[in-house]
């Protein structure tokens, strides 16, 4: 699932749901989504009429009324209440910060500064969302970018239905999908120029995990700003939200097919690597980073070697690239393996065990070209991975200090190998191909 609903003009509408929570559930999709902003749709349109089949009855627009008089809002229509909420009250141009400002520190400071000001329009909103919740009535709330207003607004009601603070974390991060959209949105605007500062519309994780931080310390906990900021009770608020916006997750899944990738599939390929890099970012893994792999990378990977997608039904949920020398990592060798590379999931909404079905597939081609062995490699500072590995029969067989990819700085990896059963042995999962 990407949670990127795909508009024309629209660059940022996301779906919160599918996100699981502590207590095993997880938000029910297609009732809260988040937006950069609505008032770039027009009546007549197809993105209107996409937005109309979504059946949102509740829009909360956290702009300045400023904003919405130079840039509009949503068109009116019977089946949408609008609500307007500023809930930043010190407004400041992003696009002309200086370029020495950091944008972690930087935001999570206007983050608290909105926290602390907004108190009578963030406690409106989540009043709101609440009565959305108990009608269920598929709400939206926006700002312009989708990103900052947006963003704290979305922690705010994640961590109040259960959701941990990683993913929290790692949904405010997501709008870097959006970011080169979004900037090439304020281009065309701006005859043509660039902003000054290099963070416009950018969302680094440290964003958000510096404003929670600075929150925390300050009240506790998010339950306890609801408290003493808002003067809510946060946990009858947390109660309606989690009755009527969380759900148990599916009891069944599609089955999983693969088949093999073709340049076509480029651009999915690299969204879906830029979106586990920020999962992983989220929880303080730093091993990809977004932008690092671009589309010739994976038309190179399916010309000289293969490449494999997995769905579920209609949806993209994974995809893993083998190689058949790997110099890099491994030096030369004689043709005795199958390297596995970029082994990934879309996060959340991907069947279990889909991860270990794609490793299964991977070990399965190699077996059918008459190689004993699976090869891959992990980052040395990664031990979960090298742990989840090592539970799918791989054994560290030794370390490289300094591989090399083209992207930047060599750097350390543990060398895993699995030696695998006989040539045209069938695959342990049951995975069908496409």
């Amino acid at each position: 699932m990407d949670r990127h609903i795909p508009f024309a003009g629209l660059h940022n509408f996301r779906d919160l749901g599918g996100y699981t929570t502590t207590d095993g559930r997880r938000v029910s999709p297609g009732r809260l989504y988040r937006s950069d902003s609505l008032g770039k749709l027009a009546p007549g349109t197809p993105d209107w009429d996409r937005f109309l089949s979504l059946g949102i009855g509740t829009v909360i627009d956290l702009r300045h009324p400023w904003e919405i008089d130079a840039r509009g809002r949503i068109p009116e229509h019977p089946s949408v209440t609008y609500h307007n909420l500023s809930i930043e009250h010190r407004p400041y141009d992003q696009a002309a910060l200086g370029p020495d400002i950091d944008p972690g520190p930087y935001l999570a400071e206007r983050f608290m500064e909105v926290a602390e000001d907004g108190t009578k329009e963030i406690r409106r909103a989540l009043e709101l969302v609440a009565d959305a919740a108990r009608s269920a009535t598929p709400l939206v709330f926006h700002c312009a970018s989708g990103k900052d207003r947006t963003g704290e607004l979305a922690a705010l009601i994640l961590t109040l239905v259960g959701v941990d603070e990683a993913t929290v974390i790692e949904d405010f991060s997501l709008t870097e999908l959006a970011a080169s959209a979004l900037l090439a949105e304020w281009t065309a605007r701006n005859d043509g120029r660039t902003p000054d500062w290099p963070g416009f519309g950018r969302a680094p994780e440290a964003v958000m995990r510096l404003f929670l931080t600075a929150l925390k310390a300050r009240y506790g906990s998010v339950e306890g700003y609801v408290e003493q900021a808002l003067s809510m009770n946060a946990r009858d608020l947390a109660a309606t939200l989690r009755a009527h916006l969380l759900e148990a997750p599916p009891a069944a899944w599609p089955p999983l097919t693969l088949r093999p990738a073709t340049d076509a599939d480029a651009p999915a390929l690299v969204r879906l690597r830029d979106t586990a890099a920020l999962w992983q970012l989220a929880r303080g893994i730093d091993q990809w980073k977004p932008g690092e792999k671009d589309e010739a990378h994976f038309r190179t990977r399916v010309r000289e070697g293969e490449v494999w997608l997995a769905h579920a039904g209609d949806r993209l949920t994974g995809a893993y690239e083998l190689w058949w020398t790997d110099p890099a990592a491994w030096g030369p060798r004689p043709p005795d393996a199958g390297y596995i590379h970029r082994l990934m999931t879309v996060p959340h909404t991907t069947p279990p065990g889909t991860g270990r079905a794609l490793l299964d597939h991977a070990e399965s081609r190699i077996r059918a070209m008459g190689r004993p062995y699976g090869r891959l490699d992990c980052l040395s500072a990664n031990p979960r991975l090298r742990a989840y590995y090592e539970s799918a029969g791989y054994t560290v067989v030794g370390e490289q200090p300094a591989k090399r990819d083209g992207t930047g700085s060599p750097y350390a990896v543990t060398l895993m190998e699995k030696r695998l059963g006989r040539p045209g042995a069938a695959p342990t999962s049951p995975v069908g191909l496409g």
